[in-house]
């Protein structure tokens, strides 16, 4: 892949981002979601790359762009696999709550996997953890390792959970240990993100969510040196039946990273639409707003975090221009 593709995928959670904000707290995550969509498609145009679209809104006749298997960019350029979620954390911005992002990773073609749209068990850790957990181990077991990984107390170690109820039991196993948890609404992507960053406070993220979602943050755990584990988890028999059909005969394998995403590269960036532990979220001021990217790269091993202020009088649409420097 191209370096310069970095900062191009900088541009395309930029605009996302900025075009959802619009919708912060106003309950209506549909329209959320659509601004971020509509934006990041409009952005791709204008890209020097062919993308292959294999995480993204849905099958093509779930959803009118950013759908898998859509084709994106010029057409001229490396060929590369796309994984998008314009918006993670729809129901997030529609509370006006914590940790909504415009994501990205690509990838060399046909290096991320084409994860089927349900759940999957995870665990995800930051650098210093590697190699030291397993998804098919205790919760207690992980626990102890991730807190022998980076010296510290059992009690001192923070987990990350979606708040949901089929994470009653898993709740309870972990406080059993005396670890604590930080439970939230949405955002997985950002949880298993936070992992790898020592100032978000996260140790390790385990539960039960979206299989697409596990690609997307292995990219990004790619480029920071951590790693993810996962499980699928069909909830009813048209979901293990659309599993054969895309060769997945074995429901109990565990997923690691070169499943996730082949190779030693892989760039991922995401634009903070909410304020979250990581990044601050789009502000408005006048005829300027702000945003906040990371953005990353596994080959390199380079980490940026890019302060953005944009003009809304010379972007009016929240998008930027092929032309824009």
């Amino acid at each position: 892949m191209e370096r310069s593709l970095t900062m191009e995928l900088v541009r395309v959670t930029e605009a996302a981002a900025l075009s959802s904000a619009r919708w912060v707290g106003k309950g209506d995550k549909n329209s959320a979601d659509d601004a971020a969509t509509s934006a990041m498609r409009t952005v791709f145009d204008t890209i020097p790359m062919k993308g292959k679209v294999v995480i993204g809104e849905g099958e093509m006749d779930e959803a009118p762009m950013l759908y898998i298997g859509e084709e994106l960019g010029t057409g001229e350029g490396p060929d590369v696999d796309v994984a998008v979620d314009p918006l993670e954390g729809t129901n997030i911005v529609a509370r006006g709550s914590w940790n909504a992002l415009s994501v990205i990773a690509i990838s060399d073609g046909g290096n991320l996997l084409h994860a089927p749209d349900m759940y999957m068990e995870k665990i995800a850790v930051g650098p210093e953890a590697v190699g030291k957990v397993h998804i098919n181990n205790s919760v207690e077991e992980n626990i102890k390792a991730v807190a022998k990984a980076k010296n510290k107390e059992i009690e001192d170690v923070l987990v990350v959970v979606l708040s949901r109820p089929r994470h009653e039991a898993l709740v309870e196993e972990i406080r059993a240990t005396g670890a604590r948890i930080k439970l939230i609404q949405d955002g997985d992507v950002a949880g298993a993100l936070n992992t790898a960053f020592d100032d978000t406070g996260v140790d390790l993220l385990l539960g039960i969510g979206g299989a697409p979602e596990a690609v997307l943050s292995a990219a990004a755990l790619k480029c920071l040196g951590g790693e993810i584990q996962g499980k699928l988890v069909p909830s009813n028999e048209e979901e293990e039946r659309r599993c054969k059909e895309m060769g997945i005969t074995d429901i109990d394998r565990v997923y690691y990273m070169d499943d996730f995403c082949k190779g030693d590269d892989a760039i991922f960036a995401a634009t903070g639409v909410t304020d979250g532990e990581l990044l601050k979220g789009v502000q408005f001021k006048g005829e300027r707003a702000t945003t906040q990217t990371v953005v990353m790269r596994a080959k390199s091993g380079t980490i940026r975090f890019i302060d953005g202020s944009h003009s809304l009088k010379k972007k009016p649409n929240l998008v930027m221009d092929v032309e824009e420097n």
